[in-house]
């Protein structure tokens, strides 16, 4: 792997750590969207880093999509993440070609990932596969505004150097890589603005609060009203805002969340309580209470000691960190 021209910090590496260790965590569950089914299981068998057991989805709403999935594994909104992370490791910046490239190379027949394959994924897939990689579009996403837009920020984000501006424009052309969706890219920037803010030493609720300038009008109020509620329920969220993968249901239980929430093992477990695109969520809200909780405390673990170990592509993350002169 070529070295990057990019040094990360711990601050970087806690972030993006906190994404991919959240999105797996969440696993078992996914896609369960019925909160009193996800809090019986977890009376008998835990919350977090389980196996998908059909028999948990059974006779309630669900959508059992990780048959192949065991306890540790990533779902594909974490796969891609790492996948960014390995991208600008490998040529420094985002190169949109070869990404779209190493992408198509992962998720595509003969790939690396082995898992369900969603919309945006299916149609980037299906518009490149016949093209050679120079002719690949700009604009090679699908019109659909769901919470993979958001699934490669946390890489992108913690690994750039420019100014937020310069952020934003790189934001959108990443996420028209996958989602070519005017509301998708503004719940992209807006997230990517916060979590900026987050790594540059900016507090969370503030953060969260001053990103809403980049939300759009669609969701800025439901935004707001997320960030209005002063106590943690994501119970209560999910019902409110909705549990399916659209950003407008996704991304303001995010920030209830994110600005509720005492701890990152607080946060990623009421996620989980939610109930349905809970690993889509996480990527995110993984991203910004773990770089937060590292700003709090910074002599405390962020995250618990048997979820790191629990966290099955721990070792490639570790060897791309290394790319980039840092450790996990």
């Amino acid at each position: 792997m070529k070295a990057s021209v990019t040094t990360i910090t711990r601050i970087n590496t806690t972030a993006i750590l906190g994404a991919l260790i959240a999105d797996a965590a969440s696993l078992g569950l996914h896609w369960l969207y019925c909160p009193v089914r996800i809090a019986e299981i977890e009376a008998v068998k835990g919350l977090t880093f389980l196996s998908p057991n059909l028999d948990d989805y059974s006779g309630t709403p669900s959508f059992f999509a990780h048959k192949k999935k065991v306890a540790g594994d990533s779902s594909g909104y974490g796969e891609v993440c790492l996948l960014m992370l390995k991208h600008l490791a490998k040529h420094g910046a985002f190169k949109r070609m070869a990404y779209q490239m190493e992408f198509c190379q992962h998720f595509g027949e003969g790939g690396a990932y082995v898992g369900y394959i969603d919309h945006p994924t299916r149609y980037l897939l299906l518009t490149l596969n016949s093209l050679e990689p120079a002719k690949y579009p700009a604009v090679s996403g699908s019109n659909d505004d769901q919470l993979p837009a958001l699934s490669a920020l946390p890489a992108l984000v913690a690994t750039h150097r420019g100014t937020r501006e310069a952020l934003l424009c790189l934001v959108e052309e990443v996420v028209r890589v996958t989602n070519n969706n005017a509301l998708a890219i503004s719940a992209a920037q807006c997230a990517a603005a916060a979590l900026f803010a987050v790594l540059n030493g900016v507090p969370l609720e503030k953060a969260l609060s001053n990103a809403l300038l980049f939300a759009g009008e669609t969701l800025q109020p439901l935004l707001e009203d997320a960030l209005a509620e002063p106590l943690l329920d994501s119970v209560a969220a999910g019902k409110r805002f909705g549990m399916n993968c659209r950003v407008v249901q996704g991304l303001p239980i995010i920030f209830h969340i994110a600005k509720t929430a005492p701890d990152y093992r607080t946060a990623i477990e009421a996620n989980i309580r939610a109930g349905g695109d809970s690993c889509g969520r996480s990527i995110m809200l993984g991203a910004l209470v773990a770089a937060h909780q590292l700003q709090q405390s910074k002599d405390e673990p962020v995250f618990p000691p048997t979820w790191l170990a629990q966290f099955n592509l721990r070792a490639l993350t570790e060897e791309t960190f290394a790319s980039f002169g840092a450790a996990l």
